[in-house]
């Protein structure tokens, strides 16, 4: 089961390296892969299924919002205080086997709750105990999945295979929470703990029935002192990494506060109850799901399209902020969802396919932890905009925020990498880009 060692691995090219492939599901030709996205198709329903028994639970418990959003803060707390160690970790241990150690611990708590919930022995203590176990499991689970898929597929299929794996989460997105409200409704919240608990024996499954043979060799990082701040002067000297992660953690934190700003507009700027704030939501993931399917067909990484859909994200979120009916925020929500994930997969993909190997167990939580750590950080001060200065101020500061930060960012890499900006007409159309320095001349010379 182990993945192996080898000898060691030179530094990864850029991130524009992957082949173009004209296939969406050129990854699932891999088997090994295709277990793992299969297995995952299940598991992500039961966990999505988990969130909202879990919250509706401690509802009906405590009868508070507060206690709901203690229980999650629980569940992302262990992320922000060890995700780091968690790479650290990740480096050092086979992914394979420790993916099925998390995956085999979050199947355990799963089913914990469930028996505590069907025998009516729940209590409100439990399932915050349940959340902080989750996450203290996600701590490691996340950065072995995100770099356990160079080793199911390689990098020529990277791309294609993050993007079919956010694919799979938002479709998980859109069917879980629906049949988690069916069977909370139909047959009560334990049932759905167990949906969940039973979900992880198909990763469980597909991680056992691999070929070791098949998976491609990463050289582990030896047990030794000062990994950690090895792994952060790494991401500090190289700044196509330092600066996708920057980006990222400005988004994650002012861009993705949707769930402050959507239910706000569904009830005191529309005025059209819950119904409007399940549309909003459901757009948004259908959204998503096509940024995601778009990627996986795209087949490359390149940072001209992280930065140009970070600002066109920034853009639309500004001018959803000052629609002036309904219909057209609604509508706003899919190409806001699409540019949102294309953003997320560019960016993951960009920062693994520009990591050494032994490093990217570090690399990638270190990006987990920002990205995900972002939202805790970001809606305390949207909220206080929204109720200081309205939902419609809160969300353009967000996006005007995202599109400033992506562009300053799209300068400061123009600089670095010895980049100038290029203007001028192609076809009757104007034409703007980023060129060598040397090329500018040229094109000026020409002109």
């Amino acid at each position: 089961m182990s993945t192996g060692t080898g000898t060691p691995s030179a530094p990864a090219p850029t991130p524009t390296t992957p082949t173009r492939t004209s296939s969406m599901f050129s990854s699932l030709k891999i088997r090994n892969y295709r277990l793992f996205f299969l297995g995952q198709v299940v598991s992500n329903t039961g966990t999505w299924m988990q969130r909202i028994a879990q919250d509706w639970l401690v509802l009906s418990l405590t009868g508070s919002a507060t206690a709901v959003g203690f229980t999650t803060a629980l569940q992302f707390l262990p992320m922000l205080l060890f995700g780091l160690y968690g790479g650290v970790l990740v480096d050092r241990l086979p992914k394979r086997r420790t993916l099925l150690f998390t995956q085999s611990s979050m199947a355990v708590t799963g089913l914990a709750l469930a028996a505590l919930t069907l025998t009516g022995h729940v209590q409100v203590w439990h399932v915050y105990l349940a959340a902080f176990l989750v996450g203290l499991a996600t701590v490691v689970d996340n950065p072995a999945r995100q770099s356990f898929v160079t080793e199911m597929v390689g990098r020529d299929q990277l791309q294609n295979a993050v993007s079919l794996n956010s694919a799979n989460f938002q479709s998980a997105r859109l069917v879980g929470p629906a049949v988690a409200g069916l069977m909370i409704t139909g047959v009560g919240t334990g049932w759905a703990f167990l949906f969940n608990g039973l979900s992880f024996v198909a990763p469980i499954a597909g991680l056992l029935l691999m070929r070791s043979r098949e998976l491609h060799v990463v050289e582990r990082a030896p047990r030794g002192k000062g990994q950690l701040r090895e792994g952060l002067r790494y991401v500090a000297g190289r700044p196509e990494l330092i600066w996708t992660i920057a980006l990222v953690g400005f988004i994650g934190t002012f861009g993705f506060n949707f769930p402050v700003y959507l239910s706000a507009f569904a009830d005191d700027v529309f005025h059209a109850g819950a119904g409007s704030y399940s549309l909003f939501n459901t757009l948004m993931a259908v959204g998503s799901l096509a940024g995601a399917l778009l990627a996986a067909r795209r087949g490359t990484a390149r940072m001209r399209v992280l930065i140009m859909a970070a600002v066109t994200f920034g853009v639309l979120e500004t001018i959803a902020a000052l629609a002036p009916s309904l219909w057209l925020f609604a509508l706003l929500m899919a190409p806001i969802g699409m540019f949102g994930m294309t953003v997320n997969v560019t960016a993951n993909t960009s920062v693994q396919m520009a990591t050494d190997p032994a490093m990217r167990g570090r690399v990638m939580a270190l990006y987990m932890m920002v990205f995900m750590g972002g939202s805790p950080v970001g809606a305390p001060i949207a909220g206080w905009i929204t109720d200081a200065y309205g939902v419609r101020a809160g969300l353009a500061v967000g996006g005007v925020i995202s599109a400033l930060a992506a562009t300053a960012i799209a300068l400061v890499l123009a600089r670095v990498g010895g980049l100038r900006l290029s203007v001028g007409w192609n076809g009757g159309h104007p034409h703007v880009r980023f060129v060598p320095r040397e090329r500018r001349e040229e094109l000026t010379a020409a002109a």
